[in-house]
C-alpha cells in the first residue's frame, strides 16, 4: 500500500514539474513576443536587431520547459528518493 502512494505521489509531482514548467514558457514567450510587436509597431528599422534579441529570450523561455521535463523524467525514471523510501 505505501509502494502506491509514493508511486502516485510521484506521477502527480512529475504531471505538476511538466506542467508549470510549460506554464510558465507559455507566459514567458507570449511576453517576449507582445515586446517584439510592441517595439516592431513604434520602430520598424530596429526589426533585425530586435530579432536576434526576440529569439533570444524565448530560447531562454523554451529553456525552463525542458528543465521541467528533465526534472519529470528524473522523478519517473531515476528516481532519488526510492533508497529513503525503501523502494
Amino acid at each position: 500500500m505505501e509502494g502506491n502512494i509514493f508511486l502516485a505521489l510521484t506521477c502527480v509531482a512529475a504531471a505538476l514539474s511538466i506542467g508549470l514548467a510549460g506554464l510558465g514558457a507559455g507566459i514567458g514567450i507570449g511576453s517576449v513576443g507582445q515586446g517584439a510587436t510592441m517595439g516592431l509597431a513604434r520602430n520598424p528599422e530596429v526589426q533585425p536587431k530586435l530579432m536576434v534579441f526576440m529569439i533570444l529570450g524565448m530560447a531562454l523561455a523554451e529553456s525552463i520547459a525542458i528543465y521541467g521535463l528533465v526534472i519529470s523524467l528524473i522523478l519517473l525514471y531515476a528516481n532519488p528518493l526510492k533508497a529513503l523510501a525503501g523502494f
